[in-house]
């Protein structure tokens, strides 16, 4: 009867360590981005600004970050490193420079995509936000279409004229 008294116990602390766990993985954070959808032109850094509220009903640390960016785009996290608060209380918020992108030249023109996440202890993710980047084409490379669009039709109404 003892022993099953002592593994009923054993169950009930290993129960509790596994939800414990699970509420600390549990988004604390709501990171919205002023902007999450941007464009820009190779050769060019691009600067998200974002506001992060605290959702839970305690002090959240900002460990940590990670993110991912579809290549060859670059993701620079100094901004949200060197000058975010450390930690948010209970309903804080913060606004700022969360991250800059580089879009490195050349890159093709196209939709790239990412996310930027802010990390507790252990690497668990508190907050996360999704964000595009669209890369158009430079106006030189415009104007060189444009140029050479109207230079054809010139040619084929000259040749219908005749």
């Amino acid at each position: 009867m003892k022993g099953l008294k002592g593994l009923l116990v054993v169950s009930m602390m290993i129960a509790g360590f596994l939800l414990a766990g699970t509420a600390a993985k549990a988004d604390s954070l709501t990171i919205t981005l002023l902007s999450p959808f941007q464009s820009g032109v190779s050769g060019t850094v691009i600067a998200f600004d974002a506001t992060v509220t605290n959702t839970s009903g305690g002090t959240v640390q900002l460990a940590g970050d990670n993110f991912n960016v579809d290549a060859p785009l670059t993701l620079d996290d100094s901004p949200y490193n060197n000058n975010w608060p450390l930690s948010l209380g209970a309903g804080d918020s913060y606004t700022g420079l969360l991250f800059n992108v580089d879009i490195p030249w050349p890159t093709a023109v196209g939709l790239y995509t990412g996310v930027f996440e802010i990390t507790y202890q252990n690497n668990d993710v508190v907050g996360y936000a999704d964000f595009d980047v669209y890369v158009t084409p430079e106006p030189g490379s415009l104007l060189l279409l444009g140029s050479g669009l109207l230079a054809l039709a010139g040619a084929a109404r000259r040749r219908l004229s005749h």
